[in-house]
């Protein structure tokens, strides 16, 4: 309980009648009797209503508060938090309204001042935006309450209690599936080539369309049918995705407001989402992390759920990559042929450990390398030079990129194909690639 400001000014004034009349008297300067006696008097009695009102401020009953809130938030975005503010009063009462948001999480319109009406239910509410995936609870609610004659206010902490998980963004996948697949991917960036019928599966027989390929003729019905019938093939189907992920601390980078470790999360959860609608089987491997996490290859539209709730609290740590440790981890786990995504940031120290560990993973699957590379050395190869640090800095990062350049090409030599990609493109990227690898001959 802390006075208000009306209280506050009126002691001051008291209080300051009372220093002025007391120099008079000091001074020798006749004061009024009555003058004294009337500040003492309207000094005490302020002292017996401020008491009177602590009192019956003690004995106000108190707001219950219920907060509604949804049960998932996404990364970045906003979310709306309302609060449900019942009351005993027989008269209107203005308070003050704070809720104690958990860390990781940054809000708008706090606090909040509501005017309780007599009989009536307050509903009032405020916008957070999560700055971190993971599960937050909210356990506390603050009202302040005015004394009746405006005296004093009191501070109510009330057990609120509520909890909510924060996702990666996946919002615009789901608004993905109101438009049609290829419409949806174009709008991603996906580049993908058009060929009819040209996969390895085979699908169905048809009649012979104009554009057909005189490969795709099917001899023995065309001559059952007398008319020509041609093969129609699908893209392979049944197939297996891991992403080997790499929680580490090279992925701890930041890209606007992104690490490096959402960035790769929300594209290889946009690439799960597109599998898993092309009949593939997606699983997910993580390293370098406080707690290693492994989710087996399985179909299905509900691998989905599965796969976010796997990684939603997932997070970067301060660990170095230990390549050969993830391999032999997955090469003992993982015996049917798959595509291996491993997403990392690769580093020029990152030479003969990761060479020798991808070339015994290439043996037994199809290996992809997503290797992200920091915004930053983009924009300072293309910053006018005119000082000599920025020249230094400048031949830092050509010299750098230069390293990291030769890397991939040892490893794409070794047959394993290597994405240089900026983390806000690497989700159309590996799209892009895993729909050109099932077009040119499955996984």
């Amino acid at each position: 309980m802390k006075p208000s400001r009306l209280l506050l000014i009126w002691l001051i004034i008291l209080l300051g009648i009372g220093l002025v009349l007391g120099t008079l008297q000091a001074l020798a300067i006749d004061v009024p009797e009555s003058l004294l006696s009337i500040n003492w008097g309207l000094l005490l009695a302020l002292l017996a209503l401020a008491t009177l009102d602590a009192l019956r401020l003690k004995r106000l009953p108190t707001v219950r508060i219920k907060r509604q809130m949804p049960g998932s938030l996404a990364l970045g975005r906003w979310g709306e938090v309302q609060l449900t503010v019942e009351h005993d009063f027989s008269a209107p009462l203005n308070l003050q309204i704070f809720d104690h948001v958990p860390d990781g999480l940054s809000f708008e319109n706090l606090p909040l001042n509501v005017e309780l009406q007599p009989g009536q239910i307050s509903l009032i509410s405020y916008r957070v935006r999560p700055l971190k995936r993971g599960h937050f609870s909210f356990e506390h609610c603050e009202v302040n309450l005015p004394s009746p004659l405006g005296l004093w206010s009191g501070k109510r902490l009330l057990n609120v209690i509520d909890s909510t998980r924060v996702y990666p963004d996946f919002a615009r996948l789901y608004g993905g599936e109101l438009l049609a697949v290829d419409n949806w991917l174009s709008q991603l960036g996906v580049r993908q080539r058009q060929r009819r019928g040209q996969g390895l599966e085979f699908h169905q027989l048809r009649e012979f369309r104009e554009g057909d390929s005189l490969r795709q003729i099917d001899w023995k019905a065309t001559a059952r049918q007398r008319t020509p019938i041609a093969r129609e093939y699908q893209d392979e189907r049944d197939q297996q995705i891991i992403f080997l992920l790499d929680c580490g601390r090279r992925m701890r980078s930041q890209d606007d407001e992104l690490s490096h470790f959402d960035h790769a999360l929300n594209a290889c959860l946009l690439l799960s989402y597109v599998a898993l609608r092309q009949g593939d089987a997606v699983g997910l491997s993580t390293f370098a992390s406080d707690q290693p996490r492994h989710l087996a290859p399985v179909k299905g539209s509900g691998q989905l759920n599965v796969l976010l709730n796997t990684v939603y609290d997932l997070d970067s740590t301060q660990r170095p990559a230990d390549y050969q440790a993830a391999i032999n981890q997955l090469l003992a786990r993982q015996k049917r042929r798959a595509l291996v995504v491993l997403v990392t940031n690769l580093r020029d120290e990152d030479d003969d450990e990761l060479l020798g560990a991808v070339k015994r993973l290439s043996q037994q699957h199809r290996v992809l390398v997503a290797s992200l590379r920091e915004t930053t050395l983009d924009t300072l190869r293309q910053v006018p030079v005119q000082t000599l640090p920025e020249a230094l800095a400048y031949c830092g990062t050509v010299n750098y990129l230069n390293e990291r350049t030769e890397l991939h090409e040892r490893i794409v030599a070794h047959g394993v194909p290597v994405m240089d990609v900026r983390p806000a493109e690497l989700g159309a990227e590996l799209v892009t690639r895993y729909l050109a690898l099932k077009k040119g001959g499955g996984l």
